[in-house]
């Protein structure tokens, strides 16, 4: 350990529940097993084997009630890869699972032995036939693809709630169809085309023209099995009408028998086949998908009725008049979306017995989307609706505003009701489908035997196509609630196969919760079909064992989680993963949701367990430290759980009370600390970087990785030290130079006016001139010490800032104009719970404003663009997004530029503040995807809102990131 490293063990929990059922026994503290380990390693290299407890933790939940820890963990990088693993597992009798994004709600996704993760090396969206079709990597989110797909007009044709989260390889595995696509617009009906790799390592592209020639002389077993199980479906009339039937509605329950009939080839078989296997019969290593229209013209409702069998009797009204989705949410779904950021607060006091129907039309032109405003007011006049709370207005809209908030809450359904269940309990998702003509019926009938077996469930689903979903809590550390639960799910299964003729799974796929009833909804000779598919593609048994085919009748009570109470701020979170794609350091250590579930897993612990201290060992790193502290899981988290927050907290609960004063020391003499500053940076101009790196690393190793900053070689020169002058009396704004335009200079190459002289000048030439207060050394946003966790530095400059403000700003009678988002975002909301009484009466009086915001609605009318970019590259900040003003940037940057492109993958850098500099690995990692972009291309501006962000973006990329307001003043300078 270096001088002034934290000790691990001051994150040690102080009150741990343990020892929990489901906890990491003390033999398995040190990891994976050597033997394992080693034999991997020979395989693949050290970088693709993850192997510490942390590292098994991290990975042993998902967003399932179920909890299963590896033995290993492989980080996959291409076929190769995987190949080689299966190889190894079929020499070695072993099992594998692999695993994309973990929003699987049945345990898809999680195994005891060998789990590939198929994520992070499997990103890429390639645009075919002008959008008509899409080669898209499996890792890749459908709410990534989808980006890509629109700039052609174009979407998937999947598309679940989980979207912005879940991959394209889970969404086929699993069939996931979602709020439109039905049994029409499904994986099963869209897939052109996979490249696969079977149990064997055999790798099978379906789209090669001699693709079947190929696999009949590596495969010669497989292919006659498959053509005999083929032969033997058709010449079954009675069960071939019983596949058709079962598939008349959505159901993913089992393997597909469909393809032996829809399809006429080995290799055509595999491809249907594919399609919501789990994982259990090969991996899907690239897809081609037909893709659908965008339709972007919509005409959407939420309309509320009295009860659920009043709203599922107008689902067939809709159906028939058109529309793509007809969505129903239940009381209790709607009083736990109160808590969803943009919901009314009211829904909090919807009668329980209320339902609502989220009903969307969407047209591709004008006259169709006219036929739907008429088709919707007619069946708006049948209906019988209420208004049961004062936000209510049952009447369609087209606000694209108003229309995000009616899906997100539809889409936050899981989220919003875990987040309200008892503490402690493990949250059940079930889905199953009903003809749609008796979803009333299927209502009345799911309710009565929640309230049989004590349940206060919630209900949602895709009521178009009679499919429901429901959430059950309960604690699985008591016997007596695993047995209440058992109970309901033998009664249930019992009802909807007996009394609807309906599908256990809609959309969810089998998974492990749903193995034992397989039988009882397709019949003992259509599962022992299914057990001849498993044996044909892996007589070894190696994929995924139990997750779809399970002759324990109890196999769906095993591995069910316990959810120990950690932290306040994280408790709700029920590890759904949303928060994942837009974590900084999601490919370098861990993601919010692996925060939480290796702290709930040193609850689970004993206090001096082995396993405890091996997990505090690494969390100080892995969790901690390489958390950027941008809290945009906030933003991606249906519920507004803020890890970054947590994480803060545990900064700060590693300070002592010297580091604390020395943090406070700092904030009171900030003027002394930023003059230092940029004297450093000026004698670092003479230095060679080699030189500066060294120094700063062999410092870093005495005293601290994360005191010291490494030096990088995009830190500009310093700014200069004397600001522009202003005129106070002429001034419509007070301008705020944030300390990080103080300290540094714009981007090296890029001539021309500091950006506090572009603000200032382009102000007056707008007619909105700024004044700049005299006093601004030694202030500060207090961000830098808020970030670290130093709560009393933080309170001395947070008071500091907002008692100068009043004062600049005349008591709040002038905005306050602040040049940095992450600043805008310190000043305007997280100062306020370090604030004495008196200056949070005042912070309430000021009116903080983003530089970019006061150029788009105040200066654009008044100025003129004399010498506008052809293309520009934007990078919207983490505190933009929590912000709400990336559309600003987008039109400022829009306004001065013939073509604005936003990279399909821009999150937050992961600089946040001075973490890049502490740990720049985290930005490397944090950018890496969207550095691919911008670096694939050539743009004549590289355009951001933020300095640190952009000296982040200029290290990853190499290109000269500036603010856009730089770029504003020199394109709208007038012509002499």
């Amino acid at each position: 350990m270096a001088l002034l490293d934290p000790e691990p063990g001051k994150l040690r929990p102080r009150q741990t529940q343990g020892p929990a059922i489901d906890r990491v026994p003390d033999e398995r503290a040190s990891g994976t097993p050597d033997a394992l380990r080693e034999d991997l390693v020979r395989l693949l290299s050290s970088r693709k084997v993850l192997h510490t407890l942390s590292d098994l933790v991290k990975y042993a939940s998902d967003a399932s009630p179920y909890r299963f820890v590896p033995q290993v963990v492989v980080i996959a990088e291409n076929v190769e890869d995987v190949a080689a693993v299966l190889r190894y597992a079929h020499e070695q009798r072993r099992e594998i699972v692999f695993r994309a994004a973990g929003t699987s709600l049945n345990g898809q996704a999680q195994g005891k032995d060998i789990l590939v993760d198929v994520r992070r090396h499997w990103t890429g969206v390639e645009v075919l036939d002008d959008g008509n079709e899409a080669r898209i990597r499996p890792g890749t989110t459908v709410g990534r693809a989808n980006i890509t797909l629109s700039r052609y007009g174009r979407l998937m044709g999947p598309d679940p709630a989980s979207s912005s989260a879940c991959t394209v390889g889970g969404v086929v595995a699993n069939n996931a169809s979602g709020m439109t696509a039905g049994v029409t617009r499904n994986s099963y009906r869209l897939l052109s085309s996979l490249t696969l790799v079977l149990p064997s390592g055999t790798i099978v592209d379906t789209a090669a023209p001699d693709a079947d020639a190929r696999l009949r002389e590596a495969e010669p077993e497989l292919c006659a099995g498959l053509l005999t199980l083929k032969s033997e479906i058709e010449g079954d009339t009675e069960l071939v009408a019983r596949i058709r039937a079962k598939y008349a509605l959505k159901n993913t329950n089992g393997y597909r028998l469909d393809a032996f009939l829809d399809n006429s080839t080995p290799v055509e078989i595999l491809r249907g086949l594919m399609v919501g296997s789990q994982g259990t019969l090969g991996f899907i290593a690239e897809t081609v998908f037909k893709t659908v229209s965008l339709d972007r013209l919509t005409h959407t409702a939420l309309l509320f009725f009295p009860d659920l069998t009043a709203a599922a009797a107008a689902v067939p009204l809709f159906n028939d008049a058109g529309a793509r989705a007809v969505e129903v949410m239940d009381g209790n779904t709607l009083r736990a979306c109160a808590s969803v950021d943009g919901v009314p607060a009211d829904w909090a006091e919807i009668p329980r017995d209320t339902a609502a129907l989220l009903v969307e039309f969407r047209a591709p032109d004008e006259a169709a989307h006219q036929a739907h405003r008429q088709a919707a007011a007619a069946v708006l006049a049948k209906l019988a609706l209420v208004a049961p709370v004062a936000s209510v207005t049952n009447r369609f809209v087209e606000d694209p505003a108003t229309i995000r908030t009616y899906w997100h809450a539809r889409e936050a359904f899981m989220t919003a009701v875990g987040k309200a269940r008892p503490a402690g309990s493990t949250l059940i998702t079930e889905d199953f489908a009903v003809p749609p003509a008796r979803l009333a019926e299927a209502c009345e009938a799911l309710a009565e035997l929640q309230r049989l077996h004590g349940f206060d469930a919630a209900v949602a689903g895709h009521a178009a196509h009679g499919n429901l979903h429901f959430l059950l809590a309960f604690d699985a550390a008591r016997p007596k609630e695993v047995e209440r639960y058992a109970d309901f799910m033998d009664e249930f299964c019992t009802m909807v196969v007996r009394r609807f003729d309906g599908s256990l799974k809609a959309e969810h796929a089998t998974g492990r919760n749903m193995t034992p009833f397989l039988e009882a909804e397709w019949g003992a000779r259509a599962t022992e079909l299914m057990w001849r598919v498993k044996q044909t593609l892996d007589p070894a048994g190696v994929l995924a064992p139990g997750v779809v085919l399970n002759r324990d009748p109890e196999a769906h009570l095993q591995g069910l989680k316990t959810i120990p109470t950690i932290e306040a701020v994280a408790d709700p979170c029920i590890e759904c993963g949303f928060c994942e794609p837009v974590c900084p350091s999601r490919d370098l250590t861990t993601t919010p949701r692996q925060r939480i579930v290796l702290r709930r897993e040193m609850m689970r612990q004993p206090g001096g367990s082995a396993a405890m201290g091996s997990l505090l060992k690494s969390y100080g790193y892995d969790a901690v430290d390489t958390c950027a502290g941008d809290s945009t899981c906030k933003t991606a988290c249906p519920v507004g759980i803020d890890t970054g927050a947590m994480m803060k907290a545990f900064r700060h609960q590693r300070h002592s009370e010297r580091e604390e004063r020395n943090a406070a020391r700092a904030a009171e003499r900030f003027s002394l600390v930023e003059s230092s500053v940029r004297t450093a940076l000026g004698f670092a101009d003479h230095v060679g970087d080699r030189v500066l790196g060294s120094v700063t690393s062999a410092v870093r190793k005495v005293v601290s990785a994360d005191l010291v900053p490494e030096w990088i070689s995009a830190i500009p020169s310093p700014a200069r030290s004397r600001l522009p002058g202003t005129d106070r009396r002429t001034a419509v704004a007070v301008y705020y130079v944030a300390c990080v335009n103080r300290i540094f200079a714009g981007p090296d190459g890029v001539d021309g006016p500091s950006l506090p002289e572009a603000i200032v000048e382009v102000s007056r030439r707008a007619g909105r001139p700024v004044w700049i207060p005299s006093d601004m050394a030694g202030s500060c946003c207090a961000t830098i010490w808020h970030s670290k966790g130093y709560d009393d530095g933080n309170t001395v400059m947070a008071n500091r800032i907002v008692e100068r403000a009043w004062e600049w700003t005349d008591g709040g009678r002038l905005p306050l104009i602040v040049d940095a988002s992450s600043c805008t975002l310190g000043i305007g909301q997280e100062v306020t719970p370090y604030l004495t009484a008196e200056n949070l009466r005042k912070h309430r009086a000021l009116t903080v404003v983003d530089s970019v915001v006061w150029a788009a609605t105040e200066l654009l009318p008044h100025l003129e663009v004399t010498d506008p970019i052809d293309s520009a590259v934007l990078h919207p900040t983490c505190s933009m997004r929590h912000l709400k003003d990336v559309d600003q940037l987008q039109a400022v940057a829009e306004f001065i530029a013939r073509d604005v492109q936003v990279p399909v993958y821009a999150e937050c850098c992961g600089f946040a503040g001075d973490r890049g500099l502490l740990h720049k690995e985290l930005t490397e990692a944090a950018t890496a995807h969207e550095a691919a972009e911008v670096t694939s291309g050539a743009f004549d501006a590289y355009l951001s809102a933020n300095r640190t962000c952009e000296i982040g973006m200029q290290h990853t990329t190499d290109r000269p990131y500036q603010s856009v307001l730089l770029a504003l003043e020199r394109a709208t300078r007038p012509t002499s």
